[in-house]
């Protein structure tokens, strides 16, 4: 098998992070974007740098590529595509790649977008035979620095889904196959996602602006630690996590989250409180899974108050649902919890003890 591999779309994620990747692994990259100045760049520079947040390690040179816009790619050679382009341009791509790899050769396509249902979208707007497409969940922060040069969280891999492939290996030691990836994407959502939300809006709670300042409070440290222990006690009991693996899967979203040089904010990691507290999401769905299997629902019960008296002036949408509900009326309309219930009986007791925290400015969370 060649040991060329299409990255299609050559932006931060694309060359900052799955490059990266492919790259560690000495694979030879063919990139190809519509964007034609980026690439003129990337070819007449013949490498970027890849340096990362904090100096946790020493910057990466990435050389071993060739740039080219659609009207000059030639995939003819290549079995191993990736895609990362901004979920809204997926079907654009599709139509772009069907021209390309319409000759009947297998082609294994990996697509990295943090959207709904990415690989079904791709799929279907390929709409050929000769594929199989897997979806990756993209973990890794990348900022551009300079023209073509990128900063970058260091984490270490990209997660597919592994039933797509079948019997085919991918042979590229820093892209790993997962077997039951929708149970994985469950783990994200209760472990990174939820520990985001403890973060956002324990952090308003306690009148924070900047993410990186709530996340390295004390306080929300004891909190987010106490939450990643008992999360990560039943992911392993339901799921079959190992408990190595789930804790460093918690501990390198902790790392990102405290990181202070990725420049955050609590109003955008706590926007649409309404999408998050959905009873499947990441406040409820953890939430609901500590409390049916006896865990410490401590932590996610202030978080859940906490979002559903979150306040800030850019979110009209949250803000006119609060106007026109009581608390009670959205916790049973979103969270889907019914305000006698036991669980809704101890958020209403949170959303009391969080509410009179912040008209006091006194005493703890924790």
């Amino acid at each position: 098998m060649s040991n060329k591999i299409a990255m299609i779309g050559a932006g931060k994620t694309g060359r900052g992070f799955i490059g990266r990747l492919l790259a560690e692994d000495n694979k030879e990259i063919l990139f190809v974007d519509k964007n034609a100045a980026l690439v003129d760049a990337l070819n007449a520079a013949g490498s970027f740098k890849v340096s990362f947040f904090g100096g946790v390690r020493e910057p990466m040179t990435v050389s071993n590529y060739k740039a080219v816009t659609w009207e000059n790619a030639d995939l003819s050679d290549i079995t191993i595509i990736m895609v990362s382009v901004g979920g809204m341009n997926l079907k654009d791509v599709g139509a772009e790649l069907k021209k390309l790899i319409n000759d009947g050769k297998m082609r294994h396509i990996i697509v990295g977008e943090n959207a709904s249902h990415p690989a079904k979208t791709l799929a279907e707007a390929i709409g050929l035979d000769n594929i199989t497409v897997s979806e990756s969940t993209v973990f890794c922060t990348t900022i551009e620095d300079g023209d073509i040069d990128i900063a970058s969280e260091n984490y270490p891999y990209l997660q597919c889904d592994a039933k797509p492939l079948g019997d085919f290996e991918l042979n590229i030691k820093t892209v790993r196959p997962i077997m039951g990836f929708e149970n994985f994407l469950t783990r994200k959502l209760y472990t990174y996602n939820a520990a985001s939300c403890v973060i956002a809006y324990l952090g308003y709670a306690k009148g924070y602006s900047d993410y990186g300042e709530a996340a390295n409070d004390p306080e929300i440290l004891e909190l987010l630690d106490r939450n990643y222990a008992a999360t990560n006690r039943v992911l392993c009991k339901v799921y079959g996590y190992t408990e190595e693996d789930q804790r460093e899967f918690a501990a390198l979203s902790k790392q990102k989250f405290c990181d202070r040089t990725i420049k955050d904010t609590v109003a955008r990691n706590a926007r649409e409180p309404q999408r998050k507290l959905a009873f499947a999401e990441r406040i409820m769905g953890p939430l609901c899974l500590l409390d049916e299997h006896g865990g410490d629902t401590s932590v996610l019960l202030l978080t859940a108050a906490a979002a559903l008296l979150y306040s800030h002036e850019s979110d009209k949408a949250w803000q006119e649902l609060r106007d026109n509900n009581t608390t009670e009326e959205l916790m049973e309309k979103i969270c889907g919890i019914k305000a006698d219930s036991a669980l809704g009986r101890a958020i209403l007791e949170k959303c009391e003890f969080v509410k009179n925290y912040m008209e006091s400015g006194k005493g703890t969370l924790a």
